[in-house]
């Protein structure tokens, strides 16, 4: 990938509680937590998860959400979720997953086929939702 090309840099994801999407997250999706100890100790806003070398998830106490100013009517719009944010695994990555949500008693959809992405079509997918009613869908492309 070219330096200079346009990419992915986070996604924000409006919580509850920071600490605790950062828990279910590493512990039930296998993302690396980032600046936890940080936002517990009062020293920054949110904490994230890593996605990859080059994407996060932030997650953001929906009680900043009336704070959103860095444009006029942002506040407005803070809080409303996106429909939902899609994770691409490799094929033993997505299966992990979904053995690790299943341990912990997270609902899933059943697994769907040929489902259109970034990629064309991916061989297997499944939804799921996070504590705070955030829609992912996991997906590979290849075995």
């Amino acid at each position: 990938m070219r330096k200079n090309s346009t990419r992915l840099d986070h996604v924000v994801l409006w919580v509850a509680d920071p600490v605790a999407a950062a828990g279910f997250y590493q512990d039930a999706v296998g993302l690396e937590p980032v600046r936890v100890a940080e936002y517990a100790d009062g020293k920054t806003g949110f904490p994230s998860v890593r996605v990859n070398e080059e994407t996060l998830l932030d997650l953001v106490p929906l009680t900043a959400a009336e704070r959103m100013d860095m444009l006029p009517g942002a506040a407005d719009a803070a809080g409303h979720p996106v429909n939902h944010v899609c994770l691409a695994l490799p094929a033993a990555g997505f299966d992990r997953l979904r053995a690790r949500l299943e341990e912990r008693g997270v609902p899933m959809s059943e697994i769907g086929h040929d489902s259109f992405g970034a990629r064309g079509k991916a061989l297997r997918n499944f939804y799921f939702r996070d504590p705070d009613g955030n829609v992912f869908e996991a997906r590979h492309y290849d075995d």
